[in-house]
């Protein structure tokens, strides 16, 4: 082959690479600028989905397509806007809020609802469910809405509060007596009492009644009286007395341990007992001589000496009735001691001894020599009443004005 005909083959090689190259040229350029196109077509959107912010660029013509590019199939609960058949623009805000399936318990009836909500005080609102002021919501009108969650209602009712006494209305929810007080911040000391007790259950319209109980010591200073001792002395007259030793009152001081209920007394108990001073008996003696104008010889003899009167002695007279050691209230024993149904013939007389003394000796006008030995409630002033031994000599007696004499 001669020099020329190399030469036009290399030539001809040489112009069919240009021509490939060109072409391979234009046909990136093309796709390059395609893809530029392409992408320069799409829209750029902003998506917040289940909280979470992004962006991307899109040919989708709905936010339907969008959500099925992401793999997201809402539910008809869930909240979605704009909505899935919105043609889709540039620079389009979506958001996408899924639905939770939660439970909600009111009444001890409980129902499953589909919500977006996002706190409970949300989701009742959206589910027109009224909540009173004292209604107890578990958990809180401001928690969170989370999947699954259950949101228990209990509806609160009014009772009665009686705390130390003080009484109140108040509002409560199903729950016992102890979470009760709790609730109202009432704290119970361990002498305390409550009404009803801490594990029962408050319903509606209860009295639950707090007894405050305290303990007390209380030490009181009281006076101890003195005994009077009484000694027979047959020195003196019977119905006579002398004082031997004066009596002293002493003091005792006692310690009680009283209990209160609200703030009231309610029990006193004797703790303990100390004698602060002795007391000091008072010691009399009483006379137990006898002077007894008495009649030995029957009754002639005694009718002789009613009727002859004694000289001298101070003399008046008085109004006089009779009684027996038997009589209605008598106890058979004089003020002296002298015992009238031991000694039935003795001649006594019941006298008011500012009148006439007791134990002075007397002349009675129809009756003869006696003691004035006894007195009585009734016998008051110019009145004397004379004894008889058998209950017909006193109603023959009866009552009427006679002389009395007294003697010494």
């Amino acid at each position: 082959m001669n020099f020329k005909t190399m030469k036009s083959l290399f030539s001809k090689s040489l112009s069919r690479r240009k021509w490939i190259v060109t072409i391979g040229i234009l046909v990136t350029s093309a796709a390059v600028f395609g893809i530029l196109f392409y992408e320069g077509s799409k829209n750029t959107v902003a998506l917040t989905l289940d909280g979470e912010q992004k962006e991307i660029r899109t040919h989708a013509n709905t936010i339907q397509d969008i959500l099925k590019e992401l793999e997201i199939s809402p539910r008809s609960e869930d909240y979605l806007y704009p909505s899935g058949n919105t043609k889709v623009s540039n620079n389009m805000n979506i958001v996408w809020e899924p639905a939770k399936q939660v439970g909600i318990v009111v009444g001890g009836q409980k129902k499953k609802i589909w919500t977006t909500a996002g706190t409970v005080k949300e989701l009742l609102s959206e589910n027109e469910i009224q909540v009173g002021e004292h209604d107890k919501v578990q958990p809180g009108l401001s928690e969170k809405v989370t999947g699954n969650m259950n949101v228990m209602i209990d509806t609160a009712f009014s009772l009665k509060l009686v705390n130390g006494g003080k009484e109140q209305k108040v509002w409560s929810t199903s729950t016992t007596v102890a979470d009760f007080l709790k609730q109202q911040g009432i704290t119970l000391k361990d002498s305390d009492r409550v009404e009803p007790s801490l594990d029962k259950v408050v319903k509606a319209n209860d009295v639950v009644n707090v007894v405050r109980v305290e303990k007390v010591t209380d030490v009181v200073e009281e006076t101890k009286n003195f005994t009077v001792i009484s000694k027979k002395d047959s020195d003196l007259s019977k119905g006579k007395e002398k004082v031997v030793q004066e009596g002293k009152n002493g003091k005792v001081e006692k310690q009680y341990e009283i209990v209160k209920e609200n703030g009231k007394e309610v029990s006193r108990k004797l703790v303990s007992e100390k004698v602060v001073e002795e007391s000091q008996d008072k010691i009399v003696n009483v006379g137990t001589k006898v002077l007894v104008a008495q009649v030995s010889r029957g009754r002639s003899s005694s009718s002789s000496q009613a009727s002859a009167s004694p000289s001298g002695g101070h003399e008046f007279y008085v109004s006089s009735t009779a009684y027996t050691a038997s009589c209605n209230g008598c106890s058979g024993h004089t003020a002296t001691g002298i015992n009238l149904k031991s000694n039935p013939h003795v001649k006594v007389i019941a006298v008011d001894p500012s009148v006439i003394p007791l134990g002075s000796k007397v002349y009675v006008e129809g009756y003869g020599y006696a003691v004035a030995a006894d007195t009585g409630g009734a016998i008051k002033g110019n009145k004397i009443d004379v004894f008889f031994s058998s209950k017909s000599d006193a109603y023959r007696w009866g009552r009427k004005t006679i002389k009395v004499k007294i003697l010494n």
